[in-house]
């Protein structure tokens, strides 16, 4: 089954005096469905930074939806083959965690 991405914003920052947004904390989550378990998962998270608003796309910050500012930050991360690379990482995550090929301890 494929794998299943959910981009979320934790956190915003923006200046009191406009409202401007100028830096968004975001997290994508990474969902892999497998036959007779518990799903298996995996995340990421970071922040990147708006620069200035352009004035003809300025939105109040009351007025911002997430999946408006998730849409700009996937464009601010450099849009979708960036986008496309920290999902495939994610995916990589998830294919070490569902078929290991390395293990940690000791034979006692």
């Amino acid at each position: 089954m494929a794998d299943t991405f959910t981009w979320h914003i934790a956190n915003l920052e923006r200046h009191v005096a406009d409202g401007a947004v100028y830096t968004a904390h975001w997290t994508v989550s990474a969902e892999r469905s497998v036959t007779g378990g518990e799903p298996i998962t995996a995340g990421a998270y970071g922040s990147v930074g708006f620069g200035e608003p352009d004035p003809k796309k300025f939105i109040p910050f009351d007025s911002l939806t997430e999946a408006k500012v998730v849409e700009w930050t996937k464009e601010a991360l450099g849009g979708s083959e960036k986008v496309a690379e920290i999902e495939a990482a994610l995916s990589a995550q998830l294919d070490e965690r569902e078929t290991p090929t390395n293990e940690a301890g000791v034979p006692w």
